[in-house]
């Protein structure tokens, strides 16, 4: 990949730049001269371009382009819009003041193609319902058989830790502790190459002992970076809504709250269904079964039935040997993962 061009011959400006950039978790090219830019012009994601510069890179009459800026550290000089134009700048920067906003262009200049992946957030209508090992069995699906590059949230500080559901808690890489600490706008190629990774299932957990809660701006982060880089972003929720998992659920494309099919079970889902809908819109259920029929429990909840989440007597002894569940085309997980996924994603 390339990266973003500056043109200054400004020290302290290109020591700013540099500054910048780091934080964006870029690197830059620079050239103290306009002739020096010529190889990398038309390459480059980004070109930010000094005042001091402007009127002689507009001397050598570069070609058009977009993504270009003008950067100024003098926010008064009335001869900056005249060199915005004159140098084919789209926007001027003005240093201190539009940083965060550099940080953000720099971030975007070293994204890949963006994939646009929608948050898909799973929340258990009681505990032990099933919603984390329906989350992780959407994320495996969707990453193995569906092919499709997946990032698997846990956003419950309190649930175990859903890396460990799937036997890999002693896997390497960031946790939420790691994204915590960071400040800021994290870069989706950024958050892949930190995550712990299984061919295309991506996985943010927490580190053991770790309870404190997520904040909410490193949700929405994560949520922005995941979004960007992933074809699905599977969060998995705790019943309590903290910040973290109001973010996420103002974000969801689709929620499933999984619900016992029995008389508690019902209503306890019913509670959690009254605060969630406040803060997203596309609700479905998916039932345990139990006593309580399928019509008579989806009516009682009043939103959109998408499944049957059924009874596996020997899954819970798999996943405590460290085993993923069979997710084949003749296992009923596997039938309702291939399901939910075709309904729910844009073909």
């Amino acid at each position: 990949m390339h990266r973003p061009l500056v043109i200054t011959d400004d020290h302290a400006l290109l020591d700013d730049l540099v500054r910048i950039a780091a934080a964006a978790g870029a690197q830059l090219d620079v050239a103290h001269l306009p002739a020096h830019a010529r190889p990398y012009w038309n390459l480059a994601p980004l070109v930010a371009i000094g005042a001091d510069q402007a009127d002689a890179v507009a001397a050598t009459a570069p070609p058009p382009r977009d993504q270009v800026l003008l950067v100024t550290r003098t926010p008064d000089d009335h001869d900056t819009w005249r060199k915005c134009v004159t140098a084919g700048a789209q926007a001027v920067i003005t240093l201190p003041n539009d940083e965060r906003h550099l940080v953000d262009r720099f971030a975007d200049a070293m994204e890949p193609e963006p994939r646009s992946g929608p948050v898909l957030c799973v929340l258990g209508g009681r505990g032990g319902v099933g919603a984390s090992v329906l989350s992780a069995c959407l994320a495996l699906h969707a990453s193995g058989s569906a092919h499709l590059r997946t990032l698997l949230v846990d956003a419950d500080p309190l649930g175990g830790g859903i890396d460990a559901l799937l036997g890999h808690e002693e896997a390497s890489g960031a946790r939420w502790g790691d994204l915590v600490a960071r400040e800021g706008r994290i870069s989706s190629s950024a958050l892949q190459k930190a995550l712990p990774a299984f061919g295309d299932l991506a996985i943010l957990s927490f580190h053991r002992g770790d309870g404190a809660p997520i904040p909410a701006q490193a949700m929405r982060s994560v949520l922005d970076a995941g979004q960007r880089g992933f074809d699905l972003v599977v969060v998995d929720l705790p019943r309590h809504f903290d910040p973290a998992a109001l973010e996420a659920l103002s974000r969801a494309k689709t929620t499933l709250l999984v619900a016992a099919a029995d008389v508690r079970g019902i209503l306890s889902a019913a509670q959690v269904l009254d605060q969630a809908c406040k803060h997203t819109t596309d609700l479905r259920t998916i039932l345990r079964p139990g006593i309580v029929d399928t019509d008579t429990a989806t009516t009682s909840l009043g939103i959109p039935y998408a499944g049957i989440l059924p009874d596996q007597p020997r899954l819970t002894a798999t996943l405590n040997r460290g085993e993923l569940p069979k997710l084949g085309p003749r296992t009923a997980l596997g039938t309702l993962c291939t399901a939910l996924l075709h309904d729910l994603l844009p073909t």
